[in-house]
């Protein structure tokens, strides 16, 4: 199973919940459409949040930002 949810919910509601749960952040991204992707410190940590979260999930293939800065040559 994969670590990473993607959630149709805020930063702050994503935090919230995990801390409430007790399931470790392993990162937190906003989306450009909207919403938030999770990566859960663990695959379990991840089954409870889908389990808990599953009305805010949206579809993996929502287009996701780059994470890191491009690297150019100069």
């Amino acid at each position: 199973m994969s670590r990473a949810l993607f959630l149709s919910l805020s930063e702050a509601e994503v935090i919230a919940k995990c801390d409430h749960a007790k399931v470790g952040i392993s990162a937190l991204e906003r989306l450009p459409a909207g919403g938030v992707r999770l990566v859960c410190m663990s695959s379990d940590g991840a089954a409870v949040m889908t389990r808990k979260l599953k009305s805010s999930l949206i579809p993996a293939t929502t287009a996701r930002a780059p994470f890191r800065p491009a690297y150019s040559r100069h």
